[in-house]
C-alpha cells in the first residue's frame, strides 16, 4: 500500500535541557506549508518511539528533532522496514551526526530533508538475558560511561561537552573498576578477557559525548563495531585518558583494548548501568550479546552531497 505522507517530523521539546521547546513554532510553522508532511511533538519519555511506531505506517521518512535520545527512539521503530530517518539537530551534543554528516551539526533547517538521497548505515543489536534486540545507532557503554549517562540525563542546567565533565567528575567519585567477562568475535579469532573493566564502550559512530573520540577508526557502514576497553587503572590516572580520548590517541596505549568485531558478548556480576546513544538502562545484568546489523538503517543526507564514513 502506498505512503499516505512522505514526512512526520517528531520534535522533542525535552532535548537540549528543554531547549528544544522554543523551537517548535518555527519547526511547525516550515513543516505545515507543505502537503506532503506533518509534525508531531512528544510528551513524555518514550512517547517519540511511540509516534514513530505509528506513523511508520503512513510515512516514507520519519524526522528526528531533538538529539541523540530522540533519534535513538525512532530508530528502534522502524528497524526491520523500510522506513528512512532524517535528522534536525537541536539536542546536547548530536554525537550520530557528527560522525555522518559533521558539517551538519549546526544546521538546523529542517527543508534538508525534502528531496534529500538515503544512505545505508549499520546497526548494533542488544540483547539483555532472553529479552527482546534493542537497537544502538551510535554507542554502547556500560559501567562508567552508563553511569556518566546517567548524571547527564538528570543534570537539567549543564548541555554538551560541559554536562559530560560534569557528570565523568562526579561519577568517579567512590567509582571502582569493574569485574567482567568479555568475549569478541572476529572474523578469524576470538578475544576473551576476565578482569576487571574501567571503561568499556562499543560505538558504530566515532564520538560520544559531545567531543570524545572513543572509536577513532570506526566507520559507519564496515559491518564491524569498535570495541574500546580501558583496563583497570588507578582512578587518578584518568584524567590523563580523558585528553587522550579528545585526540582518539587511547587506542595505542598499553592499557587499551581497541579492535573491531561482529559480535560482543559480556558478562556482569553486578546489576550496572548501561546506555545506548545516550539513553539509560540501570539494572543490567548477566549476559549481554551484542551484534552489528549490517546496513539495516536508511538515514536522509543532505542533497549537498556530502559523503558518510
Amino acid at each position: 500500500m502506498p505512503k499516505r505522507l512522505f514526512y512526520t517530523f517528531i520534535l522533542n521539546p525535552a532535548a537540549d535541557k528543554g531547549r528544544a521547546a522554543s523551537r517548535a513554532g518555527w519547526l511547525k510553522g516550515l513543516v505545515s506549508q507543505r502537503k506532503d508532511a506533518v509534525f508531531m511533538t512528544t510528551a513524555f519519555s518514550g512517547h517519540a518511539e511511540e509516534i514513530a511506531r505509528s506513523a511508520s505506517a503512513d510515512s516514507a521518512c520519519l524526522v528526528a528533532c531533538g538529539g541523540d535520545g530522540t533519534l535513538h527512539e525512532i530508530v528502534n521503530a522502524v528497524v526491520g522496514t523500510d522506513v528512512a530517518v532524517g535528522i534536525v539537530p537541536i539536542g546536547s551534543a548530536n554525537d550520530f551526526l557528527k560522525t555522518f554528516e559533521p558539517r551538519r551539526c549546526v544546521k538546523q533547517d529542517p527543508s534538508f530533508s525534502f528531496g534529500s538521497d538515503t544512505r545505508l548505515v549499520d546497526l548494533g543489536g542488544v540483547s539483555v538475558g532472553s529479552g527482546v534486540t534493542r537497537y544502538f545507532v551510535n554507542s554502547l557503554g556500560v559501567g562508567l560511561t552508563g553511569r556518566i549517562a546517567r548524571v547527564v540525563k538528570k543534570n537539567r542546567w549543564l548541555k554538551g561537552e560541559l554536562g559530560y565533565v560534569h557528570a565523568l567528575l562526579r561519577v568517579l567519585v567512590g567509582y571502582k573498576p569493574l569485574k567482567m567477562h568479555i568475549k569478541i568475535t572476529q572474523d578469524d579469532a576470538i578475544i576473551e578477557l576476565h578482569e576487571s573493566v574501567f571503561a568499556f564502550s562499543i560505538s558504530n559512530g566515532k564520538i560520544e559525548g559531545g567531543k570524545f573520540l572513543i572509536a577513532p577508526d570506526a566507520l559507519l557502514t564496515d559491518g564491524l563495531l569498535d570495541i574500546c576497553i580501558l583496563k583497570s587503572i588507578p582512578k587518578l590516572d584518568f584524567f590523563r585518558y580523558v585528553i587522550k580520548y579528545i585526540r582518539g590517541t587511547h587506542i595505542n596505549d598499553t592499557n587499551v583494548v581497541y579492535c573491531q568485531a561482529r559480535a560482543v558478548e559480556i558478562f556482569l556480576y553486578e546489576p550496572e548501568v548501561m546506555h545506548l546513544d545516550g539513553e539509560v538502562f540501570e539494572g543490567v545484568q548477566g549476559s549481554v550479546r551484542v551484534a552489528v546489523r549490517p546496513l539495516a538503517l536508511k538515514v536522509l543526507m543532505d542533497a549537498s552531497g556530502l559523503n558518510v564514513e
